[in-house]
């Protein structure tokens, strides 16, 4: 592999939601770029597949099949990537659902769908990996938090109020994890694109957000999950020294 500014070999990174859209091109480049990745999500399948990609292409691997709202199911992972791919300096919180409804419909379900995932898995796989970036920090290595987060934590949009509120929490819980976690160094990064094309646009079922969304990705060129992954390894392979806490990242014609 050749040596250049943006190369991640000897990154330990784990990326949860890796079995697609954001989370599976991300871990395909910093694999690209000399990282060993966990890729951790609920489908299996998927994530065997992505591996032998991912292998194929001689980078290194491992699937584990972990929901980030199981904390138990995070903690056994957390142990699974370290005896196999050694301590971990680099996560990116690729989980997370969008589903959109008016509020007055009151779909509880779909709330805590998101904020369990959106959130409180985030904070989980924060918690338990925590201790290996602290440790790999201190031992002299360059370690990262990438968030992701969205657009919508800044904007207000009709039947969008519980995903917006969750990425509004998830922006701010960097900001302040910064403040833990920065001392010790290890950077934290919040990144909000916009409109990007991946499967979450399948799992709206309001037809008010689908028609607004599907026009949007018509109408302009939107983000690939490809881009939002450029701009992860270009954050992740900066000096030590430099944190790029907050990121937005948005289709030139989106507005």
């Amino acid at each position: 592999m050749s040596e250049e500014p943006q190369n991640l070999i000897g990154r330990v990174a784990v990326v949860t939601g890796a079995a697609s859209g954001i989370g599976a091109a991300t871990a395909r480049l910093l694999a690209a770029r000399g990282a060993k990745v966990a890729l951790l999500a609920r489908r299996r399948e998927r994530l065997d597949a992505l591996a032998a990609g991912i292998t194929a292409a001689g980078g290194v691997a491992l699937a584990v099949a972990a929901d980030v709202t199981d904390a138990d199911a995070l903690s056994t992972a957390a142990a699974t990537v370290r005896e196999a791919l050694g301590t971990v300096d680099l996560v990116v919180t690729g989980a997370g659902a969008m589903l959109t409804a008016p509020f007055e419909q009151g779909r509880t379900h779909e709330w805590e769908r998101m904020i369990d995932t959106n959130l409180t898995g985030l904070v989980r796989t924060l918690h338990v990996f925590g201790p290996q970036l602290t440790e790999a920090a201190a031992a002299g290595r360059t370690a990262d938090i990438v968030n992701i987060s969205s657009i919508a934590a800044q904007i207000t949009a009709p039947n969008f109020a519980l995903y917006c509120a969750t990425k509004a929490a998830v922006s701010h819980l960097s900001r302040n994890l910064r403040t833990e976690f920065g001392p010790r160094r290890v950077r934290v990064t919040s990144l909000e694109p916009g409109v990007v094309d991946t499967e979450l646009m399948d799992h709206l079922d309001d037809p008010s957000a689908q028609e607004w969304l599907t026009g949007l990705i018509k109408s302009i060129d939107v983000l690939s999950d490809r881009d939002v992954a450029e701009v992860i390894g270009f954050t992740v392979a900066q000096p030590r020294h430099v944190n790029l806490p907050q990121i937005v990242i948005m289709p030139t014609e989106q507005v």
